[in-house]
């Protein structure tokens, strides 16, 4: 049995995680199948070592099969776990361009936009990504279908 490199094609992110700075999962959106239990280990310790890292240090960081991108912003932590091939500096961009359209949605996000908003806030990450890869980086674009939901539920019924 010979092991066989994957195509390029494959998703380059395998999770994004929004973390506060107590250790809470605000959001967690997976690219790839991952079983509950290992999950939870596997988030716990990934939270716990990037909320270790002071302000000074690589916001970049290996952990098992993977690489670790993370970035505070406010009070939330934004990690992303890529293989080997992704680019780490094009990660911080992208959870840049993250939390800009979140801010540009919520009118400066902060926990309780996504925890009150959690399906808006994976709508979002989903125009963003699809199956781990980014496929959109307008933030006009990303939040047009957004945006038509509101107009929808605010229209009189």
């Amino acid at each position: 049995h010979t092991h066989t490199h994957t195509p390029a094609t494959t998703m380059g992110i395998k999770f994004v995680l929004l973390v506060n700075k107590q250790g809470q999962t605000r959001l967690s959106q997976y690219y790839e199948h991952i079983d509950i239990q290992s999950r939870a280990a596997d988030e716990a310790e990934i939270i716990r070592k990037c909320l270790a890292r002071n302000e000074n240090q690589c916001a970049f960081m290996e952990y098992k099969s993977f690489k670790l991108v993370f970035r505070r912003y406010a009070s939330l932590f934004f990690i992303v776990g890529i293989d080997h091939t992704e680019n780490e500096l094009a990660i911080l961009e992208f959870i840049h361009m993250v939390v800009e359209t979140l801010d540009q949605y919520f009118e400066g996000v902060c926990e309780l936009d996504i925890m009150f908003n959690i399906e808006k806030a994976h709508m979002i990450l989903d125009e963003i990504t699809s199956n781990g890869c980014i496929v959109e980086s307008n933030k006009t674009r990303i939040l047009a279908p957004v945006r038509i939901i509101d107009r929808e539920k605010a229209k009189p019924a």
